[in-house]
Parts: structure tokens; C-alpha cells; sequence
């Protein structure tokens, strides 16, 4: 793991992304649902999951999406990113999701379906409960 960026527990369901996000223009603030046809998660929520992506990308008004999905109770529990723009960073601080950066050989470990733990506060953070 490279970098924990929003302390918290968290216990889900992996969905992963291999494409960046864009939580502004991708994200039904009120469901959590991918609305972006062009994404390779369109149609799935991302309530209660903790979310794979690679990085986020888009405008900054992006932070206050993820605050605004996390109002609305459907935000992931937590986030998982090889690179955690500003943006991700932000939004998972003011909504209180926890969020770590990790590398490219951990993120290709990460399946959907997967069950995962993640304490930040622990030795090992992140463990998968296969």
C-alpha cells in the first residue's frame, strides 16, 4: 500500500473499474449509479461497494459529488486508487469515506465480487476475506 489519504474502517464487496472515474459527469448523486454509457461500469451502483478505480478525473466541483453521494447514504464504503487526484481526495475528506492509494502490482489483486476489509489503523490494512 503506498499511501492512506482518509483513515476509517470499512467492509464491503469490491467493484472495480480498470478506467478512471469522473464522479461530476459519471455518478447519479442520488443513487449511485454509473449513468455514463461509455464506462465500463454503467448501470452498476457503487452503494455500499468499496470502489477500485485507477484515478479520478474532472472538474474539482467532482469533491462535492462524492460529498453529495455520500448525503444521499449511497456512496461506497470506502476507495481504492493507484492515483488519488485532488478531487477523490477531497471528496472522500469532506464525506468521511476512507481512501488509500495503492500500487500497480496491488490493484491488479483486486477482483469484483471480492470481499475486503480495510482498517487503516491496523498493521495490515487491507485484507481480502476470499
Amino acid at each position: 500500500m503506498k499511501k492512506i489519504l482518509v483513515k476509517g474502517k470499512a467492509q464491503g464487496i469490491i467493484l472495480k473499474s480498470d478506467m478512471p472515474i469522473n464522479f461530476l459527469g459519471t455518478v447519479d448523486k442520488k443513487t449511485g449509479i454509473i449513468s455514463d454509457k461509455n464506462h465500463e461500469l454503467f448501470e452498476k451502483s457503487i452503494k455500499d461497494s468499496i470502489l477500485v478505480f485507477p484515478s479520478g478525473v474532472g472538474s474539482s466541483v467532482g469533491a462535492y459529488t462524492i460529498y453529495s453521494i455520500k448525503s444521499n447514504e449511497a456512496s461506497p464504503r470506502a476507495m481504492i486508487c493507484q492515483k488519488a487526484d485532488l478531487t477523490v481526495a477531497t471528496g472522500c475528506a469532506l464525506a468521511n469515506i476512507p481512501l488509500v492509494t495503492v500500487t500497480e502490482d496491488e490493484f491488479s489483486y483486486f477482483k469484483n465480487g471480492q470481499k475486503i476489509s480495510l482498517d487503516t489503523g491496523a498493521k495490515n490494512p487491507i485484507s481480502i476475506n476470499d
